[in-house]
């Protein structure tokens, strides 16, 4: 396995290239209309959805993984066409959704209307099924490029907030997942955040004695050893080198050290083997709570606390937990 590919390790979104069946809604009252586009539609490869008044069809709307093409009739009973499309671009922001309004009306006011409230295309009635599969395709064009979009913006994300070897976060992003904590408690003053901070145990003379392959690897599989330690809810990020900050919500100190002798008991468990290398690994941690500390205590502050503990550890002969005592604010 590549040193750099953790087989734990956190990655962007996936493409959706391999997408389902793209889902329609077709609103219109009139009953044959409705059965014979929906067939149609359906014969394309379309995913189809049916209302059969305006209020209907916004029930759809709002409803989990709703469609986001949309063939909506002017006049329905219930909301008309206008008002959904005006409800759509007002309520509906996190995806967007691409409608075609279908109408007998004709004058150019009525398109206009249509078009500002919300409409991306207009049909008038009678209209030729070939013409309205042409309108769905520019729509799913556009549905299509905004996912392209939203693909490209979660992997910049995702560059930006992770470590590029580990997967893990990266040292701005795990700074501030714990200063979100800090701030969660002192919101709701009824919980605590515990943080570990761990180093692993003679990596310089595991790089210098086996090279940077296998130094990589020993870093990526050692975290993902220590990852599956946390609880989902748990932030793990690479503070720096070989250091790595856990942030760890709701725990006290006890909680604390409990999850990080879990850690070291994992990391030590057995030796990582690489390029036909068996290396023994283990691992020092520091930790410390925030309950332990006067109520303005800052994550720095925090970190260093756990950092002076992980000394203590080290000078203790590695491979240990040490726990900060902290300063209880007098009351």
């Amino acid at each position: 396995m590549d040193a750099t590919k953790s087989p734990a390790s956190e990655a962007p979104p996936a493409s959706h290239s391999a997408a389902p069946k793209l889902q329609v809604l077709i609103a219109d009252d009139d009953s044959l209309s409705r059965k014979i586009l929906a067939a149609k539609l359906g014969k394309s490869g379309y995913d189809v959805r049916l209302a059969t008044t305006g209020d209907e069809a916004w029930e759809i709307l709002v409803s989990a993984d709703s469609p986001r093409l949309v063939v909506l009739d002017w006049m329905m009973p219930g909301k008309s066409g206008v008002q959904i499309c005006e409800l759509i671009r007002s309520k509906v922001s996190t995806r967007y959704v691409y409608v075609v309004l279908v109408t007998g009306k004709s004058l150019q006011d009525d398109i206009i209307t249509g078009l500002q409230a919300g409409a991306d295309d207009y049909l008038k009635k009678p209209y030729d099924f070939a013409e309205l599969q042409a309108r769905l395709r520019t729509g799913q064009r556009i549905l299509d490029l905004e996912q392209r979009l939203i693909d490209v913006q979660n992997a910049l994300h995702f560059q930006a907030t992770h470590d590029g070897l580990t997967g893990l976060l990266n040292r701005n992003a795990i700074l501030e997942a714990l200063e979100r904590e800090l701030s969660r408690v002192a919101r709701d003053q009824t919980s605590s955040v515990g943080v570990a901070l761990i180093d692993l145990d003679h990596f310089k003379v595991i790089k210098d004695t086996y090279g940077h392959t296998v130094g990589d690897r020993v870093l990526c599989e050692s975290m993902v050893r220590g990852k599956a330690e946390l609880r989902p809810h748990d932030f793990l990020g690479r503070y720096g080198g070989e250091e790595f900050l856990a942030v760890l919500p709701g725990c006290n100190s006890e909680d604390c050290k409990t999850v990080a002798e879990r850690i070291r008991a994992r990391i030590a468990s057995q030796p990582i083997t690489c390029d036909e290398n068996s290396v023994h690994i283990s691992a020092s941690l520091g930790v410390t709570c925030s309950a332990d500390w006067p109520k303005n205590t800052d994550g720095l502050s925090l970190i260093r606390a756990a950092d002076e503990a992980l000394y203590r550890a080290k000078s203790a002969g590695r491979n240990r937990v040490e726990v900060a005592p902290g300063v209880v604010e007098n009351k």
